[in-house]
């Protein structure tokens, strides 16, 4: 049996835990702190490089010798007990949870959690835990080293400089346990050690529904997209008509960790779409009005759009690199634009195009950046009501419907 017991946001492992273990394995902090309680016989292993450990562990095991690993909060939560379950097998683990760090921050703080979103950047890419800070009102990051609060805050600054972190340093720690809000430039602007446990990012300005909740996390994503028009403010019908829309949304495939720029973004329609789906979002427009027009549809449909207003090319270089890129306008500017989009994409570009005669510049702007382009005229009819209680199909303008993949994210079926 390995005992696997979360330690270091309150109580103390069992007594009787450690009094028989044979081995313990666990960081440099948990095992001092266990150190003095400890059988003199007992081998100790800290914890660094993951592979030696749990052969070591293995090694106990086999000979039916106790283990015990020492984790911090809940080792069942982004924690230890995914790679030993892997290893050894769940019946082999006697797991005895502590708080986790989430829920200890939250708690501190006051605040619910229910209704958050957790993201782990401890030894993964830091971007996909701030397109999530970016796209959801209340979330948790668990950070690591190249991946905590100063660098999370350096890329929030850059998009959503309105959110509020929370620093939690040390929690469990009678003497060193600080919780911080701060600002994201001021979070970029400090040191803070290797003692953070947790950052929460909040977006106040978004408060969560009232009332009983049923389904832990963020609130449950749209029943529907591809929404009528009337749903958005826009000028003399220039919007993506939402049969265009549907199929954009489909090869984009906008989803929570994502970064979706949507240039040339007129209403924004594309763009609120994409983070109703949980994606985080940059629209570039370079229209005033047009730029009011996307702040007032994010605002109308509860969501968070980076607004830039700029010309693209030129304003895409102070962007983050997307996952994926919706090209609604450009003129003239058009191959440039699809280009430079397709350059810094890590998934896909859709571009939509009313006039004939930019297709094939577009198709080679694609091609040209190493992606696979596939495309479709689209045509609709829509019923439009005639005296008499009758109704006739009225055509609306065709559209041309480009989309370039980037040959390894199709293959792998996830995002590079």
């Amino acid at each position: 049996m390995i005992t696997v017991v979360g330690t270091g946001t309150g109580a103390p492992p069992p007594g009787d835990v450690l009094a028989g273990a044979e081995l313990v394995v666990g960081g440099r902090r948990h095992l001092d702190a266990v150190r003095p309680l400890l059988p003199d016989t007992a081998e100790l292993v800290v914890l660094g490089a993951l592979a030696p450990a749990l052969d070591t562990v293995a090694e106990y095991v086999g000979k039916g010798r106790r283990v015990l690993v020492l984790a911090s909060g809940d080792p069942g939560f982004f924690g230890i007990v995914r790679v030993l379950s892997e290893r050894f097998g769940a019946a082999a683990l006697d797991v005895r949870a502590g708080v986790s760090s989430v829920a200890a921050a939250f708690a501190r703080t006051g605040l619910t959690w229910d209704d958050a979103v957790v993201v782990s950047a401890h030894g993964r890419e830091l971007r996909t835990a701030v397109h999530v800070c970016r796209a959801y009102p209340k979330t948790a990051v668990l950070t690591g080293p190249g991946a905590g609060p100063a660098e999370l805050g350096a890329a929030l600054a850059r998009a959503s400089a309105e959110r509020v972190l929370v620093v939690a340093s040390a929690l469990g720690d009678p003497v060193r346990e600080r919780v911080e809000r701060v600002t994201p430039a001021q979070a970029a602007a400090r040191d803070w050690g290797s003692a953070v446990s947790v950052v929460l990012c909040l977006d106040e300005s978004r408060a969560a529904p009232g009332g009983a909740r049923t389904v832990a996390g963020a609130a449950p994503g749209p029943a529907g997209w591809a929404l009528e028009e009337s749903a958005f403010a826009h000028r003399d019908s220039m919007i993506t008509k939402f049969e265009v829309r549907a199929l954009a949304l489909a090869r984009l495939g906008p989803r929570p960790g994502d970064l979706v720029w949507d240039v040339g973004a007129g209403s924004g329609s594309v763009a609120v779409e994409c983070a109703r789906l949980g994606a985080a979002v940059s629209a570039v427009e370079k229209t005033p009005d047009g730029v009011g027009r996307i702040r007032t549809n994010a605002a109308l449909h509860g969501v968070d759009v980076h607004v830039v207003h700029g010309s693209a090319p030129d304003a895409l270089a102070q962007l983050d690199d997307p996952d994926a890129v919706f090209v609604g306008g450009g003129g003239r500017e058009l191959p440039g634009i699809v280009d430079a989009c397709a350059r810094r994409a890590r998934r896909g570009v859709v571009v939509a195009m009313a006039a004939l005669d930019r297709v094939p510049a577009a198709r080679a702007a694609l091609i040209g950046a190493g992606f696979d382009c596939d495309g479709v005229l689209l045509q609709s009819s829509r019923l439009v009501p005639l005296p008499g209680d009758v109704t006739r199909p009225a055509a609306t303008n065709p559209v041309f419907l480009l989309w370039g993949t980037r040959p390894a994210a199709r293959t792998e079926g996830v995002a590079l």
